[in-house]
């Protein structure tokens, strides 16, 4: 059993949360990391004993397009506040995991400008893909090359260079011998070849015991990441959008179906595929602001703790923060929160309570963890299950509807079980328990040893407006677009060709819509195109059109 078996995750967009500037300008470094610090205690009071930060290495805006790979952003300190920074959180009993974002770089990155600057006698012409000096793009290099996304500000690497590899594995060897972190989460993993992700895990296996690595995955059949040979997690998308669409549509059929594609997917065992689990993050809107009946909330965040899987919360959610996608744009995704207004908001949020109970029950309860799962009951607005480990049964029941729901389940591994939200206790007649679930709320219900502790009630006051970060101090930068340059101009939410929003399109108009926009911004390569026409998820294709400026 390792570490990540039994991980809760924090994450931290470190850029947004310390209020950092959107453009580097490469100065004096400003230790806006240390701000962090004091946060660390509070996410280990949270109940979180897993940190994922990032990005974090030198870039020139948003942290994707990389400049170093061994410097911390300037806009965020030096390399010995990460050192810090880490030994912080490892006091505190917490890991640490960072972004590794290793499918492209910035075009400031040292190879690049030497291709600029060389161009056909760059020795470093071969460490990107489909480089040709006959092309040209929008910055006029007169050369085109492979981009992420359509984004030539995202140049990709080649990861068939040997050159590239071992300069990505001594990466990887730097980050943990200069800040002992304990794994990386690969961003774009779903587009990063097989080879390169078993060389990663091949590193990961030697430099430190149970180092971890987690991909950034969209869609698609999850075992084909995660095995033996390549990463031991990736980004469970498809259960973030069941979680939010199931409660908004009043639908636990689809969160129940996805579940158990999922648990199938990975062999009907619960250690078959541990997927990273998350109700929103830095590139997707907030699940307070995408949730119609804001006291969802409650059940969504059970939901989160008590399936398989490896459960992640995005700061600022732990108090109901409101974060939507505008324009086109992910800044109010990734508000600056300072320690004040975070202290403030988590003792007024009628959430935080809730989180930090979830999370005293996960670390205490190890069928949560390591249990098989196994459903119980199901409609369009109840759902329970059962969670079994070494003798240990855990039932879990949620209810998206406006009335109390009473449940009769079996009940065979206790005589009597206790809410660890509620505090209620029941007991169970003929190996079943009858068990009454709140309206719009949930419960998990826990079965009773001798000399178990008492859970004190957790109260939400839904009456209690959730705090918002104050982002008055959050200056966005916008800059005036090149004349030449089409690729920074804003996507509508309308495409007026079809007189339809993202949402009403059909996946083929979306697919479509993506393509034409990438065409805009340079050449398409056969690649890119496989990469749109393989995404057949409707919510996935809205995401990235909107993600086009």
């Amino acid at each position: 059993m390792a570490w990540y078996d039994e991980a809760i995750f924090y994450h931290i967009y470190p850029l947004g949360m310390t209020g950092a500037p959107k453009q580097n300008t490469y100065g004096e470094p400003e230790h806006r990391l240390n701000t962090l610090l004091p946060f660390v205690s509070q996410i280990k009071k949270l109940g979180f004993n897993a940190l994922y930060i990032g990005p974090l290495f030198e870039s020139v805006g948003h942290g994707y397009e990389t400049t170093d790979y061994k410097k911390l952003d300037t806009r965020l300190g030096t390399n010995k506040d990460l050192t810090d920074f880490v030994a912080e959180c490892h006091k505190q009993g917490i890991r640490v995991v960072l972004d590794g974002v290793f499918n492209h770089t910035g075009r400031d990155f040292f190879a690049f400008k030497d291709i600029r600057q060389h161009r056909e006698a760059s020795i470093y012409k071969d460490w990107y893909c489909n480089v040709n000096f006959c092309g040209n793009n929008e910055y006029n290099d007169g050369f085109s090359y492979d981009n992420w996304g359509g984004y030539n500000l995202l140049a990709k690497l080649n990861q068939h260079s040997s050159d590239v590899r071992d300069y990505i594995c001594d990466v990887v060897r730097f980050w943990v011998n200069e800040f002992d972190i304990d794994g990386i989460r690969l961003d774009a993993a779903d587009v990063l070849e097989f080879g390169y992700m078993q060389m990663l895990r091949q590193v990961a296996n030697e430099v430190k015991p149970d180092f971890w690595l987690m991909g950034e995955v969209i869609h698609g059949d999850y075992v084909r990441w995660v095995n033996g040979d390549t990463l031991h997690s990736v980004t469970n998308y498809h259960l973030h959008k069941a979680l939010y669409s199931g409660h908004n549509d009043h639908n636990y059929f689809e969160i129940a179906h996805t579940v158990k594609r999922l648990y199938e997917m990975g062999g009907n065992r619960p250690d078959g595929l541990k997927l990273y689990n998350f109700v929103d993050n830095h590139d997707v809107e907030r699940i307070y602001t995408k949730l119609s009946v804001k006291s969802h909330f409650v059940p969504v965040h059970i939901l989160l703790y008590t399936l398989p899987g490896i459960p992640s919360v995005y700061y600022g959610s732990e108090f109901g923060i409101d974060g939507k996608k505008q324009y086109g744009s992910d800044d109010s995704l990734r508000p600056a929160v300072s320690y004040e207004q975070y202290i403030k908001a988590t003792a007024c949020s009628p959430f935080t309570n809730l989180i930090s109970r979830l999370g005293e029950i996960r670390f205490e309860t190890k069928a949560l963890s390591y249990g098989d799962y196994k459903e119980l009951f199901l409609t369009n607005r109840q759902y329970a299950f059962e969670r079994c480990f070494d003798g240990q049964m855990v039932l879990v029941t949620v209810n998206n509807d406006d009335n109390d729901f009473v449940m009769n389940l079996p009940a065979q591994s206790a005589d009597e079980y206790i809410g660890g939200i509620s505090g209620v206790r029941v007991r169970a007649k003929y190996g079943c328990v009858s068990v009454n679930v709140g309206a719009n709320s949930g419960e998990i219900w826990l079965p009773v040893c001798s000399g178990e502790k008492e859970f004190e009630p957790v109260s939400i006051n839904f009456e209690i407006e959730p705090i918002k970060a104050d982002t008055s101090d959050q200056t966005v930068e916008v800059s005036e677009p090149k004349k030449e340059s089409v690729a920074s101009e804003r996507a509508e939410s309308v495409d007026l060709r079809r007189n339809k929003t993202f949402e009403e399109m059909s996946v083929e108009e979306l697919q479509e819509a993506i393509l034409d926009r990438m065409k805009r911004n340079g050449p398409v390569t056969e690649q890119m195109k496989r990469d749109v026409m393989e995404n057949v998820y409707h919510n996935s294709l809205v995401t990235w059109i909107k993600s086009f400026n």
